[in-house]
């Protein structure tokens, strides 16, 4: 186990370049097995989850090459669905939530897929009922194992399009229907379809291998199955909103100057603008984000003078993995803010760590949180802290960096799972971060 040892407030500045997006890597990664043919995916962030996947696809048979750092090629030729049933996959399958999306494209080439229950952050209940009930409406039987805790799916034809309204737009779900999708027989319409820019560039690259998909970017999606699918010269993958989001509440919290190169504007939807009504200056210049050194910044109040209140909800709303980050960003600022994070339920708990570090949080429920700015009049204090999961694990290393003393961030494996080098990129801007194995 390593952790971080970080001398705070320190002033940072620099060049930064957004890694690739991670939940759009964990997509494309999966849509690998839909085919015999070659495919080369670029920009894929070297990060823990990413890494487990592709370790996943390794053992499952895939062919693997790396032509340079991000860049790789895949090819799903001969794959051995017996692995699906080692002990092995299961540590694997249960490391990552992402790897669930292995069965849309196995199960609509083979027409069987075994798998556990997935792991990933523990934030509350995740719920999977609507992969089952969509693969259920394709056709699929389902059964479950309690002695392993697995699923297995199979189907005795081919899959059969189907009308399919999912009961909540989520990610994961939505990628896995559209994958199964794309080699079943028939018209599939798929209702209230998450539309974030991720689902849009795997419908982008399915559609490149061949696959009829209508509907890219809307909560309609309509997929004309076709027998087979084959390869794709390039797909790159965007920039991850989320580090984005990151960098630009690390510049305001720590009074930094930070540039972020290509972070594809059209793609951020409506993040910019909840930093700035947070009181942060965001410069656009060309594709890259400019954020100027702040020594005060002022969270906006609504028309009626009432607190500002900041919550999550399907894209084109804000994406809940920055709420954590927002909420260290209001620590420091002049005003108050209302904190309410819909979807998980254990998410805001580590709003405890940054109390303990000298904050003005009221945590009303599971689901809502006040923060009382302190406006730089007070600082964080060092602590010794601990990663329960991707973004608080990143939003504490944020605090970390802007406390006054010393601070250690234990199981920071958590934070590897999602950001990039971190420690090193960190230090690049002038960091005084350790890594400690």
């Amino acid at each position: 186990m390593a952790t971080f040892k970080i001398k705070g407030g320190k002033f940072l500045k620099g060049e930064i370049k957004p890694q690739g997006a991670k939940n759009e890597a964990l997509q494309v990664l999966c849509a690998v097995l839909l085919t015999t043919e070659k495919l080369r995916i670029k920009n894929i962030p070297e990060i823990g989850d990413v890494k487990c996947m592709i370790q996943i696809l390794q053992h499952l048979g895939v062919s693997i090459k790396k032509n340079g750092v991000g860049d790789f090629f895949f090819q799903a030729k001969n794959i051995h669905l017996e692995y699906l049933n080692t002990k092995k996959f299961r540590e694997y399958g249960k490391c990552i939530r992402g790897s669930i999306m292995i069965i849309g494209p196995l199960l609509a080439r083979f027409g069987k897929v075994s798998i556990p229950i997935p792991g990933g952050d523990r934030i509350g209940r995740r719920r999977l009922d609507t992969h089952l009930k969509g693969f259920e409406s394709l056709g699929s039987r389902i059964s479950y194992n309690k002695n392993n805790q697995s699923f297995s799916f199979f189907s005795t034809t081919t899959l059969k399009g189907s009308f399919i309204l999912l009961e909540e737009a989520s990610i994961t779900a939505t990628a896995n229907v559209i994958m199964a999708s794309t080699l079943a027989k028939g018209k599939t319409t798929i209702y209230n379809a998450a539309c974030e820019p991720y689902i849009q560039q795997l419908c982008r690259l399915l559609n490149k291998m061949g696959a009829k998909i209508k509907g890219i970017g809307s909560n309609l999606i309509n997929v004309i199955g076709v027998t087979q699918l084959g390869g794709c010269s390039t797909h790159t993958i965007l920039p991850d909103m989320v580090e984005i989001g990151s960098w630009i509440g690390l510049a305001a919290v720590t009074n930094s100057e930070i540039k972020i190169h290509n972070v594809s504007w059209n793609n951020l939807g409506i993040i910019p603008n909840i930093f700035k009504k947070m009181g942060i200056f965001i410069e656009k210049r060309n594709d890259d984000i400019y954020i100027p050194s702040q020594k005060s910044y002022q969270i906006e109040k609504l028309l009626n003078n009432s607190i500002l209140t900041i919550s999550d909800s399907p894209w084109p709303g804000l994406t809940p993995d920055l709420l954590s980050i927002l909420i260290v960003v209001a620590t420091q600022a002049k005003g108050s803010v209302l904190i309410h994070q819909k979807m998980f339920e254990s998410r805001l708990f580590f709003v405890d760590d940054l109390i303990e570090m000298g904050a003005q949080i009221i945590l009303c429920d599971p689901h809502r949180a006040t923060v009382i700015g302190l406006d730089r009049k007070s600082y964080l204090r060092g602590s010794i802290l601990n990663s329960p999961d991707i973004r608080a694990g990143i939003s504490l290393l944020i605090a970390a960096l802007s406390a006054k003393g010393t601070s250690i961030i234990k199981n920071i494996e958590q934070i590897d799972r999602g950001y990039e080098n971190i420690d090193e990129r960190l230090r690049i801007l002038g960091a005084n971060i350790t890594r400690i194995q």
